[in-house]
């Protein structure tokens, strides 16, 4: 997989945006997040940010063959008839491309690497401490949005929230890590309890994954 473009540019026969196949069964993370949260969230919510976003490029055939995260760089080269679309929608399905991703059935703090491991040391003051602080900042979201771990353009980690689908890649960050907290993520489970979800988070989180983003997030910003 290729976890920097996070599978967000396949394409079908006509160049429009695909739903990724889904790496683990619906149920696969229960009981953190239920079967039938993911089966809603990833086959209808995120399905429509992708329809959304490809009946909006069907006019700019320039545009419909870009990765998602090219077309996030710098909406202001977006057309402004589509320009919201993009950040919605474009935003929509990237976010929710890594999302999947960085959750696992079997996620466990010791498939961090050193480097991913020496940067939370480094930023955070550990693990431990970055978990705490990044459920602090997510939970604390207004409404919707998403809790990020990202890479600034200075090989930084910081923690990052946004509104709505809003992505960190239009700030001119690299998310390696997002927590989802639109209420159709975990309201059928944990109801009002927000704090409860993103907690539980953390017991399948694909520290392997999030490691080898990080990798390529620093390759990237070298060059």
């Amino acid at each position: 997989m290729n976890t920097t473009t996070c599978l967000t540019n396949i394409a079908n026969e006509k160049g429009e945006f695909v739903l990724p196949k889904l790496q683990y069964a619906f149920d696969a993370l229960e009981p953190y997040i239920d079967a039938q949260t993911i089966e809603l969230h990833y086959a209808k919510h995120h399905q429509t940010y992708i329809t959304n976003l490809n009946n909006a490029l069907k006019s700019h055939e320039n545009l419909i063959k870009l990765p998602v995260e090219e077309l996030l760089t710098d909406l202001n080269k977006i057309p402004a008839d589509i320009a919201n679309i993009v950040r919605n929608h474009g935003g929509g399905h990237a976010n929710h491309c890594l999302y999947w991703s960085v959750m696992s059935p079997n996620g466990q703090n010791g498939n961090i690497s050193k480097d991913l491991q020496a940067g939370l040391d480094k930023f955070f003051g550990g693990l431990d401490s970055f978990k705490e602080q990044l459920a602090k900042s997510t939970i604390a979201v207004f409404g919707s949005g998403w809790g990020w771990l990202s890479v600034n353009n200075k090989g930084e980690l910081i923690i990052e929230t946004t509104p709505n689908q809003d992505s960190p890649i239009s700030k001119g960050n690299i998310p390696i890590l997002g927590i989802d907290v639109w209420e159709h993520a975990y309201y059928l489970k944990y109801q009002n309890r927000r704090a409860e979800y993103v907690q539980n988070i953390f017991s399948i989180t694909n520290w392997e994954i999030i490691s080898l983003r990080y990798e390529q997030a620093l390759k990237k910003l070298k060059g």
